[in-house]
């Protein structure tokens, strides 16, 4: 397989997993490569995704490197032969990679979770809403930036439609409802907009109001996707250059301690919709 220009995050994720295995069966990448027949420039291009892989070498390497989770392997080899092109590739070349990746990380997860504190979570967005956010961009993104931008998050939410739909949870601060990214029309028809959603059987929205006693949180807003297996699960944070897809145990430990406390701090479901309720009435 000829070499690729630029990996997406999901085929570097495919590397990055094969280079955890051999590492801990201990051994060297030049070791990894004469087992492959291939030499050790091809072994680093495979472990950083710039090389594919076919099935039949990560079945190779897995045995090789003594794994037994037989659903880790099926998974890896499921990301080794996948060909999907999905909606997003009609972005490519129109919208910076971590976009299409975000999509495409989607399409591929068993679930997916939110926390928001600033801004409703883009999956419960309204295009006016959507469109008002990326306007308030410094400097202002041009019209011929703008649209693709807008037009890509309202493209994300097919993973919430359809005959089975990926099942999401989102919390979002009583911040984030209250702030008008738009005008008071657009803000409370977002604010609709999430308590329609909100009445789905696979959508679950938790609010943490502001009165919360003893409240530290989180720091920013964070996403997390499910994967096949929970070690191929993926955290998202936005960094100070760029957005940061996070696959570590143990990063994605912290994750995941983080989504639970923050369950346990908010209002449940029911009472997320009253509390939202009122705050659309009151606007």
């Amino acid at each position: 397989m000829p070499p690729r220009r630029h990996p997406t995050t999901r085929q570097a994720r495919l590397g990055a997993e094969l280079r955890k295995l051999r590492e801990a069966a201990g051994l060297k990448a030049t070791e990894a490569a004469s087992l492959l027949g291939v030499n050790s420039v091809q072994m680093s291009q495979i472990e950083s995704g710039i090389a594919g892989v076919s099935e039949q070498r990560v079945r190779r390497l897995a045995s090789h490197y003594a794994c037994t989770d037989a659903d880790l392997i099926a998974a890896l080899t499921a990301m080794a032969t996948d060909r999907t092109r999905g909606w997003w590739e009609e972005f490519r070349g129109l919208l910076p990679t971590p976009f299409l990746d975000i999509a495409e990380l989607e399409h591929h997860s068993t679930y997916r979770r939110d926390v928001e504190f600033l801004f409703i979570p883009g999956l419960l967005q309204t295009d006016a809403y959507a469109r008002a956010a990326f306007s308030s961009r410094i400097p202002e993104l041009p019209d011929e930036e703008l649209e693709p931008r807008v037009h890509h998050r309202m493209q994300r939410k097919v993973i919430l439609e359809g005959s089975s739909p990926t099942p999401y949870g989102a919390i979002i601060h009583e911040a984030a409802l209250r702030i008008r990214v738009g005008d008071r029309a657009v803000s409370q028809a977002q604010l609709h907009r999430v308590l329609e959603l909100s009445e789905s059987e696979h959508i679950t929205v938790r609010v943490i109001p502001f009165d919360l006693d003893g409240f530290g949180g989180a720091w920013s807003a964070m996403m997390l996707a499910g994967g096949p297996v929970p070690r191929l699960d993926t955290a998202v944070r936005d960094a100070p250059h760029g957005t940061a897809f996070i696959d570590s145990e143990a990063q994605l430990g912290v994750f995941r301690t983080l989504f639970r406390t923050l369950d346990d701090a908010s209002l449940g479901p029911e009472r997320s919709r009253v509390f939202i309720h009122q705050l659309a009435k009151d606007l």
